[in-house]
């Protein structure tokens, strides 16, 4: 049997959360990004250890992506999206959050709500990871080469080329014009 609890948070709700992630990216700049990194894995130990409900081992698990992205070269991660990813990492690295984490049942559930609504944010930068991951994966299986080998730059040459094929096809099924034939405006 499962039970769903829905949480309806006020924008007043939002704000507060805001403001403790606005206070932690603050802090962001005092650590070092192996500091909250080491912070973040310790916390996903620890709740591996102590934590037995599935709602909040889920959702802190979430922080295991986060984590990947930074550490993960192949990706090479932009300054602006490894400051966003530290930043939301660096939440995790406060021992006053909103519930002490040592209550039991209930300490990790402000960490857990404050991974999703941070992943929400970050969800563009976690798809584009992912994506990522995949054709990397898939590549070097179809070239018999080491995943560690294809890179961010391998990644977008491939999106490119998918796209290009993509706009071909459409030309040679004469999409432009609609009428399925060539366009009377077509110089070519």
């Amino acid at each position: 049997m499962t039970l769903r609890v829905t949480l309806d948070f006020t924008e007043k709700d939002l704000e507060h959360f805001r403001k403790l992630a606005r206070k932690a990216m603050e802090s962001t700049e005092q650590q070092s990004r192996d500091q909250i990194i080491s912070s973040a894995r310790a916390l996903l130990k620890e709740v591996d250890e102590r934590v037995e409900t599935d709602f909040i081992r889920t959702r802190l698990g979430q922080l295991q992506i986060l984590i990947e992205m930074l550490e993960d070269d192949g990706w090479g991660m932009q300054e602006v999206g490894r400051k966003r990813v530290l930043s939301a990492l660096s939440y995790f690295n406060n021992p006053d959050d909103l519930i002490p984490d040592h209550i039991p049942g209930l300490g990790y559930l402000d960490d857990a709500i404050m991974v999703e609504l941070l992943c929400r944010e970050l969800k563009p930068e976690i798809e584009a990871y992912q994506d990522f991951v995949a054709y990397r994966s898939s590549a070097a299986k179809r070239r018999g080469v080491d995943p560690a080998e294809l890179n961010r730059t391998d990644f977008l040459k491939n999106r490119e080329q998918a796209l290009l094929s993509r706009m071909r096809r459409r030309r040679r099924r004469g999409g432009g014009g609609g009428s399925g034939g060539k366009s009377p405006f077509s110089l070519f």
